[in-house]
């Protein structure tokens, strides 16, 4: 099927899919232009704890956007009402690829003709997802970081896109806040993530081989590179579950990867001391998210 890009987007809403930890924060930034943003989740509590996030967080990060007003964001736990008019649908649910082809064949089937499909998964490329739409000329990665701190995000295409979809993100995402950057080639773990992979991956090893404590790597970190936080306060951040599961995708494609790393992450996660939303993790001084 042929495929044409949203001629406008100002007035028309953008979606995303999953109200956890990355969703509200995506939903954030998009609500930084007096637009509409709905957030789907079908637990109507989690979405209604995304839009307390948003409500919090909005007015200050509107203060940093040139041209920035708060919009509105509302939380709906029916898919095909999330996506109506919706110009863009980003994906953030659990990196699982059955899940997310699942998803992605009912969002072709329900979003906008011209709206464009991304996905916001860590670890999967979108070719992986081309069997389960009918239109993968405007199937895409669009990773996002950890905004509204952390705004770069990664545009790849899924190996059909239309070039004109990767350019309209190309040059719109900043007027909500975001530095995007394009992955020329399909690359597992995008740009970024590739490098901060390797960094993680042996952080947690020397912690596995009791070399050291995530409070002393963190500060060592800290004090070597001057950043505000170290890599177990980052994990923390994304959720020890999410970081293992994007661990255990990258071992399924290099099987030499060691097993220390996944087998500590696994003794947090079957703990449910899953970082910052469980209110424990690599450290005990969260408040756990509602």
């Amino acid at each position: 099927m042929s495929f044409t890009p949203p001629a406008r987007h100002q007035d028309r809403p953008v979606a995303v899919i999953g109200a956890g930890t990355l969703g509200r924060r995506i939903a954030l930034m998009f609500a930084t232009r007096g637009g509409l943003v709905r957030i789907y989740d079908p637990a109507a509590e989690a979405g209604e704890a995304a839009c307390v996030y948003v409500a919090r967080e909005l007015p200050e990060v509107v203060k940093t956007i040139d041209g920035g007003r708060p919009g509105t964001v509302e939380a709906v736990t029916d898919l095909a009402p999330a996506l109506a008019d919706a110009w863009l649908v980003i994906e953030a649910v659990p990196e699982r690829l059955d899940l997310k082809r699942r998803l992605f064949a009912d969002l072709d089937a329900l979003a906008e003709p011209d709206a464009v499909l991304a996905s916001n998964s860590s670890s999967y490329a979108t070719s992986h997802l081309v069997d389960s739409v009918r239109t993968p000329e405007r199937l895409l990665n669009l990773h996002f970081y950890m905004p509204p701190r952390q705004n770069a995000a990664d545009v790849m295409s899924c190996g059909h896109t239309d070039p004109a979809a990767v350019a309209l993100l190309l040059k719109v995402l900043p007027d909500y806040g975001i530095h995007p950057f394009e992955a020329r080639r399909e690359s597992t773990g995008f740009i970024f993530n590739r490098v901060w992979a390797a960094m993680k991956r042996e952080s947690l090893a020397v912690v596995a081989e009791g070399v050291s404590t995530p409070a002393d790597i963190d500060r060592m970190w800290q004090v070597n590179t001057g950043a505000a936080a170290g890599p177990f306060r980052l994990m923390d951040a994304i959720g020890l579950d999410v970081v293992l599961d994007i661990e255990n995708h990258y071992a399924a494609e290099r099987p030499g990867l060691p097993e220390g790393p996944r087998e500590l992450l696994r003794e947090y996660v079957d703990a449910n001391r899953l970082g910052v939303k469980t209110g424990a993790g690599f450290y005990d001084d969260y408040q756990r998210q509602g």
